[in-house]
């Protein structure tokens, strides 16, 4: 068995080679989930002593495949980064609900290439599902493409391709088959705190830099600045609105940007990569007014669902202009007869693995009040931490704390960069240093289904305590 014997040539496989193997890998991952809450978040050795533990020659011959396994897991951990902590506030990255992991591990196993309807048919009906379970919860338009990416940025890579080819199209102009050059110029104009996914996908999309539209002091795009820069430009118009600013979490004025993008004719584009997980709860709905009649949204599942990485969620209110920009046609591909877009029609991947299941397994175990409790869990918790760290002497909370992001200072620049290392050293919590306003702050972001009031106190707990250490 390969539990017991390394593959040494072309004999018959047997079920049985993986039962060593799994079992230990699944005794390793009980022990590191078992050791998250308690552990400290920061990894424990540094790239440098990772490295050198890595620095193994490659064998000359084969490795019994539980002793891999076992190595792997031995090495690794001393550079783990307890992401799925409850006081892992550095980026965006939720945890892991426990129904989404274990299918996550069931779509290894499977091992489909979730491309055509017709090979896998299975893992296909799952992801649609999925997708329409979506566009439920979020009030989005029932009758759009969804598609499962990598992450927020090739999400917004379908919604931008869409509109790329839309706002060409409504010229004449095909880029599909004439390409760029050549082509009338399209302009893309976002609020000046765009997030950098956005301006990295229209490099990858051939549109160059997009022109900034002033923002509030929560980084709100203004509606007037919007109105007057796009009354100045002719031609194809995308606009890219945002829901959930990086550092406040503050959502754009929907309903009155997208009604003036579209009386420009522009193609208006929402990153929601964690913050269009609110329109799930009726909170926001007063704030999130006019979301369903964007064209394109981008969203993460493995931030605020909790769903392991990775998984992007692109969705397209016209699916013939995500088929147009992404779909791929060759003699090989045999087509499912429904004439209903494959999976590989609605996002960048010919080969990709079937990222939607954990997605469908996340809501199936939540359900709609699951959801709901989730994502109002995690604002509170935020809510929660604001208060808390503002009662600390010489901490300053910057943001309206409107969803799950909080933006902390502490006096001079200086002093909020040495109080966020002397955190990080602590190693008990993790908040991560970063720019908003033209001020450092510690930026926090709350992402995790497994945060309690527990983690909420020992969080301030040790802020405080890396505040009196200077």
């Amino acid at each position: 068995m390969w539990g017991r014997r390394a593959y040494s040539g072309p004999v018959p496989l047997s079920p049985d080679e993986y039962r060593a193997p799994l079992a230990h890998a699944a005794q390793h991952a009980s022990d590191w989930l078992n050791s998250v809450p308690s552990r400290r978040v920061r990894p424990r050795d540094n790239i440098e002593q990772l490295e050198t533990a890595f620095a193994l020659e490659l064998p000359e011959g084969p490795t019994d495949a539980t002793e891999v396994v076992d190595e792997l897991a031995r090495l690794a951990e001393p550079g783990l980064m307890a992401i799925g902590s409850g006081r892992f506030f550095g980026w965006v990255m939720g945890g892991t609900l426990p129904a989404a992991l274990a299918s996550d591990w069931m779509v290894s196993a499977w091992d489909q290439n979730n491309g055509l309807r017709y090979a896998t048919p299975a893992t296909a009906a799952i992801e649609e599902r999925a997708g329409a379970w979506i566009l439920d919860l979020l009030g989005l338009p029932a009758e759009s493409s969804v598609g499962f990416t990598t992450g927020g940025t090739m999400a917004n890579f379908v919604g931008l391709a869409a509109g790329r080819g839309a706002v060409l199209e409504a010229t004449g102009w095909n880029v599909n088959r004439d390409g760029l050059t050549g082509a009338p110029k399209v302009t893309v104009l976002a609020g000046s705190e765009v997030h950098s996914s956005v301006e990295l996908v229209l490099r990858y999309l051939g549109l160059g830099e997009p022109i900034l539209v002033a923002a509030d002091d929560q980084g709100r795009i203004r509606l007037d600045d919007l109105a007057e820069a796009l009354d100045t430009i002719s031609g194809p118009l995308i606009v890219a609105l945002q829901v959930g600013n990086l550092h406040s979490g503050a959502f754009d004025p929907l309903r009155d940007a997208i009604r003036i993008a579209h009386n420009h004719g522009a193609w208006v584009h929402v990153d929601g990569a964690f913050g269009l997980w609110a329109a799930a709860s009726p909170r926001w709905s007063d704030a999130l007014d006019g979301l369903d009649t964007a064209d394109s949204w981008a969203t993460d599942a493995h931030k605020t669902l909790n769903v392991p990485y990775d998984c992007g969620v692109a969705i397209v209110a016209r699916a013939g202009a995500a088929q147009s920009a992404l779909a791929a046609h060759t003699s090989y591909f045999i087509r499912d007869d429904a004439g209903i877009a494959d999976p590989m029609d609605r996002v960048p991947e010919l080969s990709r693995r079937a990222r939607g299941i954990p997605v469908w397994a996340a809501l199936r175990c939540l359900g709609r009040s699951g959801v709901v409790s989730l994502v109002e869990g995690l604002a509170a918790n935020a809510r929660a931490l604001a208060e808390g760290l503002s009662s600390i002497p010489g901490t300053e909370v910057l943001n309206d704390v409107v969803f799950t992001q909080v933006c902390v200072a502490f006096g001079s620049d200086e002093r909020t960069r040495a109080v966020t290392q002397a955190l990080i050293n602590d190693g008990v919590v993790w908040m991560s240093g970063s720019r908003w306003a033209g001020r450092d702050v510690m930026r926090i972001s709350v992402s995790n289904w497994s945060t309690d009031a527990a983690d909420v106190t020992t969080s301030i707990d040790a802020v405080a305590r890396a505040v009196a250490s200077l």
